[in-house]
C-alpha cells in the first residue's frame, strides 16, 4: 500500500491499484510510441537497394532506436516529476476533468513515489546516453553535424521540463516538432553520412505529428499550465487566437510539403501523396474547434501522425526503388 506521506499531497492515499512495472510503464508513456518510428523513416531512405546497405547500418539504427526509447522515457518521466512538484498535473488530472485518466500520472495517483520516479528518470537517461554513444561508435558514418545534433538532442531532451525547463520558457511547441525532426535527421546522418533537404522536410513533417496532438493537449490544460506559469501558446493568447494558431500549424504542415514539391526539394508527387494527412487534419481541427471536443481532437492526432509516417516511408521507398532501377 502507498501511504499519503509517500505519495505526496496530491494523491488520495488509497491502496495501490496496479503493479510497479505497470506504473513505471505509465510513467515512461510506453503506450505513446509516436516518436519512435522516426528511425523507420530514416531507414526507408537508405534501404534500397538492399544489396548496398552495410550490415553496420542495421546495428546502428537499432541502437539509435533503443536509445531514443530510453531518452524519451527519461524526458517524460522527469516531466511528470516537475508536473507533480508544481501541482499542474494534479490540476489537469484531477476530479474536475473526468476525461483524463489519473493512473497515467503515477505520482498523482500515488502508485509511485517521487524518489522512485526520479531514480527511474535518471537511470533511463543514462541508459539512453550509452545506447546513443554505441550507435555512433558502430555507425558507418559519423558526420560532425550528426554527432553534434545527437549530443544536443540528448541534453535538451532530459531538460525539457527539468533542469533548464525548456517547456516552461516558451519553447514547448518548437521543441515538440524539433524533437521529431532531430530524431529523423540524427538516425539518417549516421546511416547515410550526408545531409538531405528532402529528409529534413520529412523530419519536420514527422515532428508536426507530436506537435499537433500536443497543442490540443495544451488547449485542454490551460488552467493547470497557467497556474504554474507554463507559457504555452494556448495560455498566452485568447481562445480565438489559439484556434488560429492551431489552424495555421495544420495549414503549414500541408504547405511545407507543397513548397518542397514546387521547388524540387521533394518529388513533384510528394504533395499529392501527403494529401490524406491534410484531410485528417481538417477533421481534427473541426472536431476540436467547430464541435468543441478538444480531447477527441487530440486523440485524432495519433492516427493522423501514423498515416503521415507510413506515407513518408512510402515516399522514400518509391524514390529508392527508382534510384535502384
Amino acid at each position: 500500500m502507498t501511504s499519503r506521506t509517500e505519495a505526496g499531497p496530491f494523491t488520495s492515499g488509497i491502496a495501490r491499484p496496479e503493479s510497479k512495472i505497470r506504473s513505471y510503464a505509465r510513467l515512461g508513456k510506453l503506450d505513446v510510441y509516436d516518436y519512435y518510428p522516426s528511425v523507420a523513416v530514416a531507414l526507408s531512405a537508405v534501404l534500397l537497394p538492399v544489396s548496398g546497405l552495410p550490415p553496420a547500418t542495421i546495428v546502428t539504427l537499432a541502437l539509435f532506436l533503443f536509445g531514443a526509447v530510453f531518452v524519451i522515457v527519461a524526458m517524460v518521466s522527469l516531466d511528470d516529476v516537475t508536473g507533480y512538484r508544481d501541482g499542474s498535473d494534479a490540476a489537469n488530472y484531477g476530479p474536475d476533468d473526468p476525461l483524463r485518466n489519473k493512473l497515467r500520472k503515477p505520482l498523482v495517483a500515488g502508485t509511485l513515489t517521487l524518489r522512485e520516479a526520479l531514480g527511474f528518470g535518471w537511470a533511463t537517461a543514462a541508459i539512453g546516453a550509452v545506447l546513443w554513444a554505441a550507435a555512433m561508435a558502430t555507425a558507418p558514418y559519423r558526420p560532425t553535424w550528426t554527432v553534434v545534433l545527437v549530443v544536443v538532442l540528448f541534453v535538451f531532451s532530459v531538460q525539457y521540463s527539468y533542469g533548464l525547463k525548456i517547456s516552461y520558457r516558451g519553447f514547448q511547441e518548437v521543441f515538440l516538432a524539433g524533437l521529431g525532426a532531430a530524431l529523423v535527421m540524427g538516425a539518417y546522418g549516421l546511416a547515410a553520412g550526408h545531409f538531405s533537404g528532402f529528409l529534413l522536410v520529412q523530419g519536420v513533417l514527422f515532428g508536426f505529428g507530436p506537435l499537433l496532438f500536443g497543442v490540443y493537449s495544451n488547449t485542454n490544460d490551460i488552467p493547470g499550465d497557467r497556474a504554474v506559469g507554463r507559457p504555452t501558446v494556448a495560455c498566452l493568447v485568447s481562445p480565438k487566437g489559439n484556434a488560429v494558431f492551431i489552424g495555421s500549424l495544420s495549414a503549414a504542415e500541408f504547405l511545407i510539403g507543397a513548397v518542397a514539391s514546387a521547388v524540387g526539394i521533394a518529388p513533384w508527387w510528394f504533395v499529392l501523396l501527403m494529401l490524406p494527412v491534410t484531410v485528417l487534419r481538417v477533421r481534427q481541427y473541426l472536431t476540436g474547434f467547430r464541435q468543441g471536443d478538444i480531447m477527441r481532437a487530440r486523440k485524432l492526432g495519433f492516427p493522423a501522425h501514423r498515416v503521415s509516417t507510413v506515407l513518408l516511408i512510402t515516399a522514400n521507398l518509391i524514390v529508392g526503388a527508382g534510384a535502384a532501377g
